[in-house]
């Protein structure tokens, strides 16, 4: 059964998914927005230690919600949750959301990271950007869209490095799309000590992130950044998904799975300072037979080895911003 990376290399490889982004360069923070065609199921795992998130007990399995609208990823700390409010009257503008009497809905889940300490302009005495943004990013929405610093991942950080917006996918013969979203602002490291390589490097596809040799040295045990912290000024944020139809149970799953793909990809995870969650969306385009739970275990599986890859990208493509913390290219070329 072969594997690949989809034509684009995105989460929009999976049938049924647009990606918007909109950023404020002199806030230096952004909003990414992965907008379904029509409802999808979805889920989600939180793990760090300081998330700052909105409607995520909804998507709990016993909560009565099995579909959403939109997921928005966002910077600002908790000021970019007010992005979820401009991608909800975006979609109810065109009469899209969750049916209740006479009355449409949008659920749109959402989760934010900090980027309030990077250099840019946010005195909002008099109105916050987000809402604006959660608009425009929506109106962007696309199958192709930037990556690095772009969306949420503008103003982002990623250890020692410039952070930014990552994405891949991989397809199979059989139809089977699976994709990975995610704004990479963490407190821990993406490569390996003081080398070049990425923790994600064995998983590399078609020199994705710079198809660099094997690393030349064996990575010390201590991990990087042991040094004092301020609480919740990290947070890697991200979405899988995949066509196949899976339950919201099994949607959850997934996103637990995909949970590790981070922690092959970043170290430390699920620090007390990050903010680590990982929302799964089904837009159940295709059915497959065979073992309910084999099946999962399998998209989980990819959902995983997908996001480290698109962790890697991220840090990989991201450009610095003045007074900044470099960009991988500028600190190993």
């Amino acid at each position: 059964m072969s594997l690949q990376p989809g034509p684009r290399n995105l989460i929009t490889d999976v049938d049924g998914l647009s990606v918007g982004n909109a950023a404020d360069p002199r806030a230096r923070s952004g909003v990414t927005v992965v907008l379904p065609d029509g409802r999808a199921v979805a889920a989600v795992d939180v793990r760090g230690g300081a998330p700052g998130t909105r409607e995520t007990e909804l998507l709990a399995p016993v909560s009565m919600m099995d579909a959403v609208d939109a997921v928005v990823l966002s910077g600002g700390s908790a000021y970019g949750l007010d992005a979820a409010t401009g991608a909800m009257l975006w979609l109810a503008e065109r009469n899209r959301g969750f049916r209740l009497g006479s009355r449409v809905i949008p659920i749109v889940p959402a989760a934010i990271l900090y980027d309030l300490e990077n250099g840019g302009e946010k005195d909002w005495s008099k109105g916050l950007p987000y809402q604006a943004l959660g608009q425009a990013a929506c109106a962007a929405a696309a199958a192709d869209f930037a990556l690095g610093t772009a969306g949420a991942g503008y103003g982002a950080k990623a250890g020692t490095l410039k952070g930014g917006l990552g994405s891949a996918s991989v397809v199979d013969q059989e139809g089977l799309q699976v994709g990975a979203l995610v704004a990479v602002n963490a407190r821990g490291s993406t490569t390996m000590g003081e080398a070049p390589q990425f923790w994600a490097w064995p998983l590399e596809q078609e020199a994705e992130f710079g198809g660099l040799p094997p690393p030349a040295a064996r990575v010390p045990l201590e991990p990087p950044h042991r040094g004092t912290a301020q609480l919740a000024q990290n947070t890697t944020l991200a979405v899988v998904a995949t066509n196949l139809d899976l339950t919201k149970a099994e949607v959850q799953r997934v996103a637990i799975m995909a949970q590790d793909g981070l922690a092959r990809a970043i170290r430390p995870l699920h620090t007390p300072f990050d903010g680590d969650s990982v929302f799964a969306l089904s837009t159940a385009r295709l059915r497959l037979p065979g073992e309910r739970a084999v099946l999962v275990e399998r998209v989980g599986a990819l959902a995983a080895d997908c996001l480290s890859r698109a962790v890697a990208r991220g840090v990989y493509l991201a450009e610095s911003l003045p007074g900044m913390a470099p960009s991988w290219r500028q600190r190993f070329g």
